[in-house]
């Protein structure tokens, strides 16, 4: 992909190159850090009051989430039951991109676009 012997005007593409490289592999490596975390941690079930605790919410806002089809949820005659893993992945689900992944994404959708002219 890049050529050992590199001219001025090529620099700026080569290090935008490897910029998206070396970002695709920090998250391979943070994926593959959570997934291990993930499976060393064995499993617990969390009754209500548990999980409003776990994810510092009230107990009336845990019905209304449940109700609404928002959390993660088992239910067994009447009492419900939280899975941490699946709690955690439903925290996980609402964190935002920084800037700085958003303008490597758009940097990254562009250089694709231009490809394919």
């Amino acid at each position: 992909m890049i050529e050992q012997d590199l001219t001025f005007e090529q620099l700026p593409q080569a290090v935008t190159i490897l910029t998206r490289e070396v970002s695709e592999l920090k998250r391979l490596l943070i994926e593959k850090q959570e997934n291990k975390t993930l499976a060393e941690e064995p499993e617990q079930l969390f009754n209500v009051q548990e999980t409003a605790k776990f994810l510092n919410l009230t107990v009336p806002t845990i019905y209304s989430k449940v109700s609404k089809g928002e959390l993660p949820v088992m239910k067994r005659s009447k009492r419900l039951y939280f899975s941490s893993i699946e709690l955690m992945e439903y925290l996980k689900k609402g964190r935002k991109k920084s800037r700085t992944e958003i303008e490597q994404e758009a940097d990254g959708y562009l250089s694709n676009k231009k490809r394919l002219k």
